[in-house]
């Protein structure tokens, strides 16, 4: 015969309220019973119908937008939502100049610097190199661009959308489920 009992923990309530905010205020205990019940989770992660967050951020054959910048600014991206950038800036400095890689969110009227490498003048001949990998948001009016700054200032990589602008996630080009 089904027993209930309640259960009389406040850590675990509390855990419950914080978890579930649209249980507060029904007054109930929480409580546990000696019956099997089979709960079926019907969500697509228990499907196995969604990708493992590392796996959707793949960069691949049909969905990269590769760049190359130097001495120029590049422009990226120009749609809504979420990119992944992936890229090496490189500069070797010369004795005189002042030397830089950058990149930025434009959105329209103006520039927001996201990273940036400088190099400044100097009388040595100096080298520095660094890999970038992050995740960009661009509302519908900005664009996403590298600039770099002069000839011996490389920006080389790729970038694809992994989420629409209302984070709908975009699997791979070519992936598909068995």
């Amino acid at each position: 015969m089904p027993q209930i009992t309640p259960i009389t923990s406040e850590s675990l309530q509390a855990k419950i309220r914080q978890l579930l905010p649209s249980q507060i205020g029904f007054g109930e205990d929480l409580q546990a019973q000696n019956v099997i019940v089979p709960i079926v989770d019907l969500t697509q992660t228990a499907q196995g119908s969604t990708l493992p967050q590392d796996l959707q951020q793949a960069l691949n054959f049909g969905g990269a937008t590769e760049f190359r910048a130097n001495n120029s600014t590049v422009t990226i991206a120009s749609v809504g939502g979420f990119w992944r950038m992936v890229a090496c800036a490189s500069i070797r400095q010369e004795t005189g100049f002042n030397t830089n890689n950058k990149i930025v969110i434009n959105d329209g009227a103006s520039d927001k610097i996201l990273w940036q490498q400088t190099l400044e003048n100097s009388s040595d001949t100096l080298f520095l190199s660094n890999n970038v990998d992050f995740i960009v948001f661009l509302r519908s009016t900005d664009t996403l661009s590298v600039t770099s700054l002069s000839d011996s200032a490389f920006f080389a990589g790729s970038a694809r959308q992994v989420a629409d602008i209302t984070g709908n996630l975009i699997n791979p080009t070519g992936f598909t489920f068995e």
